[in-house]
């Protein structure tokens, strides 16, 4: 079967960065780009350059240090001077690209803007059209296309695609879509766009009712082509689609015919890495990568898991770097975990002496939240049995 290359554009120190408290030097941003490199992403949004000299230097310093067939991005407003300033920070990067937009809503039209949809197509067309005269790969967002009407979208699209956009990027701004309804206007605009073939459609989609992920699957199901997306989700309010997320689904679903050219091994040290450049925990059971993603508590499901790891889990922990699956041990663990986690510390139990040594393990299970490998030693010893070593 054919399988459709998924460009995964990584918005890490762009949208990501916008989370209170977790501005990064140009340094740090460094560091994390020369990651993203190794990941294998397809475009590193690097900064919005406009916004501050930290910033302009930051994408400017990136695009200095990647050498690889990487896009560097640079994100701009759909004003001549955003524009520039951009061109200008983006001047050394071997694959420059521009991602200019305006808002497409009724409600940014309306409030944010004061205007009428044909100023706001006039504007949209006048940046594009300003961005190629800089660079050849110019990416247009339609902020709030999740909720802008689908004829509409469609009309801008069109317009654009006519001065020469390259990437056309519909972002679920607000988090607002069902994952039906964002598919839904991704196949529209493939459907009813004159030329859109000759386009990458992208998925950009906030996480405020936790649907980002679903939503940016159902737009690539549905044609677009490219994802943008986070390390661990981070991003502005409730976050963004997690990288990790939608590669790990596309892999584990061949069936859909689509992947990412990402090394899936560097994925719990990427995480890693970004939790601690930007001092921001990673929720213990957050998918593919929390501390929880791949441990097991369960008696049911430890027995499960020793006697066969696929029992209880679709991704091989090692496919995302993580050594191996955690069997631990609670109060709500069986003899099987007992036992297992006994040999690794060295003891081998017959079923008689693990039939004694669980009485004496409950006890301690319901003193402590998590029975660590050194309460193992006392738990054999207050046993009062005699074990051969394992």
């Amino acid at each position: 079967m054919n399988t459709d290359k998924v460009q995964i554009f990584d918005t890490t120190l762009r949208d990501g960065e916008q989370v209170p408290g977790c501005k990064l030097g140009t340094e740090q941003k460094l560091i994390i780009a020369e990651r993203l490199e190794l990941l294998g992403v397809d475009v590193i949004e690097a900064g919005f350059p406009i916004s501050s000299p930290g910033d302009f230097r930051s994408v400017s310093e990136i695009g200095k240090l990647i050498k690889k067939d990487i896009t560097i991005c640079g994100l701009t407003r759909a004003v001549k001077k955003d524009i520039e300033v951009a061109a200008e920070a983006l001047k050394f990067a071997k694959k420059p690209r521009i991602h200019t937009g305006i808002g497409t809503s009724d409600s940014h039209i309306k409030y944010k803007f004061n205007s009428s949809k044909e100023t706001i197509i006039e504007k949209a067309v006048a940046a594009v059209t300003y961005a190629k005269t800089f660079v050849e790969d110019v990416e247009f967002f339609a902020e709030d296309a999740g909720r802008t009407d689908n004829e509409f979208l469609a009309q801008i699209c069109e317009a654009l695609i006519k001065v020469g956009v390259t990437v056309l990027n519909i972002p679920d701004t607000t988090g607002y879509c069902l994952p039906e309804e964002y598919g839904a206007k991704i196949k529209y605009l493939k459907e009813n766009v004159t030329g859109i073939h000759k386009v990458t459609l992208s998925c950009h989609c906030h996480n405020d009712l936790g649907l980002a992920t679903a939503n940016s699957i159902a737009g690539v199901v549905n044609g677009a082509r490219q994802i943008e997306c986070t390390i661990n989700g981070i991003g502005e309010r409730a976050g963004n689609t997690s990288l990790e997320e939608v590669v790990m689904i596309l892999r584990q679903h061949p069936s859909l015919g689509l992947d990412t050219g990402i090394n899936s091994k560097l994925l719990y040290d990427t995480s890693q890495m970004v939790s601690q450049k930007m001092g921001m925990d990673v929720q213990a059971n957050k998918a593919i990568i929390g501390a929880n993603a791949f441990a097991h508590s369960s008696g049911i499901h430890q027995d499960g898991v020793i006697k066969n790891r696929e029992t209880y889990e679709i991704i091989d922990p090692s496919d995302v770097g993580v050594e191996e699956s955690s069997i631990v041990l609670t109060a709500r663990s069986g003899r099987a975990a007992l036992a297992y986690r006994a040999k690794l510390v060295g003891y081998d139990l017959t079923k008689l002496q693990l039939d004694i040594a669980y009485q004496e393990f409950l006890k301690y299970a319901d003193i402590k939240k998590e029975v660590k490998d050194v309460d193992i030693h006392g738990i054999i010893t207050n046993s009062n049995i005699t074990v051969q070593q394992a």
